[in-house]
């Protein structure tokens, strides 16, 4: 949502002044769209939302006289009293009046409430949220064209006038038709005015010259400086602009240790996922990839929806995320990026596999990972899980892998605002 000014300085405050109020009522806006948030289901991210702003954050500060100090002057109507010059003593105890009683709270005015649309709702949302290091650039394929220059044409908007190209066909025209210049004629009219002077009776001469005049200055207005046929304008045409091109890979465990709240949770970071990346970039792949004992690459619905459970081995998504890059998407034409969800639960010596993988392939052909775990806050203290544990020493010392715990759904938006802000800095360790 815009928020613009179209005021022209009124009452002569400054410019500086309504600029800070404009950005203070964004922050309220700001404000009133996450408190939204933390109520609605991550499946109702996509809607509208009325919003609410207190009164007082829309008026702007100014400056007035105080009541209690200082002199004033001015004239009371039907006063019998006293008289100019006079002075009059202030009251004891300060002023005071009369006057409706007040709200209880001590505000008088209602809340300022407007309804944000669904795209106005999500700009705000996802603002300062943006894939990290998207940095390959490759042509994708001809849904972004740009207009570039591809020659001239006789007809187009003023605005895309070549003047170089139409004066050389100007020039090039009056030449071809032997438009006189304005130097010829005033030489040959400067030759008929020293005959005439010489000999006035040579009029042979003189009606040759007159004749060719005649001629010369009708060439002149029949065969025009720039006519329309020299007109010569800029001509674009779209092509397809070089994309930044990413592919996100969501892993998720559904084994039998990922209960369904446990898989809610997970279902639920990757639903607001899947909604900022189409939202934002339209150059992404998505690959969903389930994995039990085993991996396999599915589609949306199936890797929300399906019922299949089984085994713990991590290792097995990682090994059909690397299989899909190898086949469908190169490192050095695609930004990778993969967010993996699991309860943390692994066989210990499945760990020293992912870890082979994460730092041998995964992590340098990739831009960004980032692990979810799932699970309840009543683990007891100083224990974590075997993919936590394993996970941590690659935190440590690689920027861009990122590990967050999402205990219950009102820790999703934090967490994904941890791990997709602009600012945030990447490769501050755990939390």
């Amino acid at each position: 949502m815009d928020i613009v000014d179209r005021r022209l300085n009124p009452k002569a405050k400054s410019l500086g002044n309504r600029q800070r109020f404009l950005r203070r009522a964004k922050g309220e806006i700001r404000d009133a769209v996450r408190d939204a948030i933390k109520k609605r289901k991550i499946a109702e991210v996509g809607g509208g939302e009325n919003v609410r702003i207190r009164s007082k954050s829309l008026r702007e500060p100014q400056f007035g006289l105080g009541h209690g100090t200082g002199q004033r002057d001015f004239v009371l109507p039907g006063n019998r009293k006293y008289s100019v010059g006079d002075v009059i003593r202030k009251p004891d105890g300060g002023g005071g009046g009369s006057g409706s009683k007040g709200s209880p709270d001590g505000s008088g005015e209602d809340d300022f409430v407007f309804n944000l649309s669904r795209d106005e709702f999500l700009d705000i949302f996802f603002e300062d949220l943006k894939l990290p290091n998207l940095v390959k650039a490759k042509l994708k394929d001809m849904r972004s064209p740009q207009p570039v220059r591809a020659g001239h044409t006789s007809d187009g908007s003023p605005a895309r006038l070549n003047q170089m190209r139409t004066m050389r066909n100007s020039m090039a025209r009056r030449i071809a038709l032997h438009r006189p210049r304005i130097k010829e004629l005033e030489e040959l009219e400067a030759e008929i005015a020293r005959l005439e002077a010489l000999d006035p009776r040579d009029d042979e001469k003189i009606l040759g010259l007159k004749t060719r005049l005649a001629r010369l200055a009708y060439l002149r207005k029949v065969v025009a400086y720039i006519d329309p046929l020299d007109l010569r304008y800029n001509r674009f045409e779209k092509r397809p602009r070089p994309k930044t091109q990413a592919v996100m890979f969501c892993l998720m465990d559904v084994s039998a240790s990922m209960t369904e709240p446990l898989k809610d949770l997970a279902k639920r970071f990757f639903m607001l996922l899947h909604l900022f990346l189409t939202r934002h970039y339209a150059e992404v792949d998505v690959v969903f990839i389930r994995h039990t004992t085993e991996a396999q690459e599915v589609d949306e619905e199936t890797f929300f929806k399906a019922t299949e459970t089984g085994g713990t081995v991590i290792s097995t998504a990682l090994v059909e995320m690397m299989k899909i890059v190898s086949a469908r998407y190169s490192p050095a034409d695609w930004n990778i990026y993969a967010a993996q969800a699991s309860d943390g639960h692994n066989f210990d010596d499945d760990m020293e596999h992912c870890l082979e993988l994460l730092d041998g392939d995964i992590l340098p052909a990739s831009q960004y990972f980032a692990y979810i775990e799932v699970g309840q806050d009543d683990t007891p203290h100083g224990m974590t899980s075997v993919a936590w544990s394993g996970y941590e020493e690659v935190a440590e010392r690689c920027d861009h892998f990122a590990m967050r715990r999402v205990a219950s759904p009102g820790d999703i938006y934090p967490v994904f605002r941890e791990l997709f802000a602009v600012s945030e800095m990447r490769g501050e360790g755990t939390r």
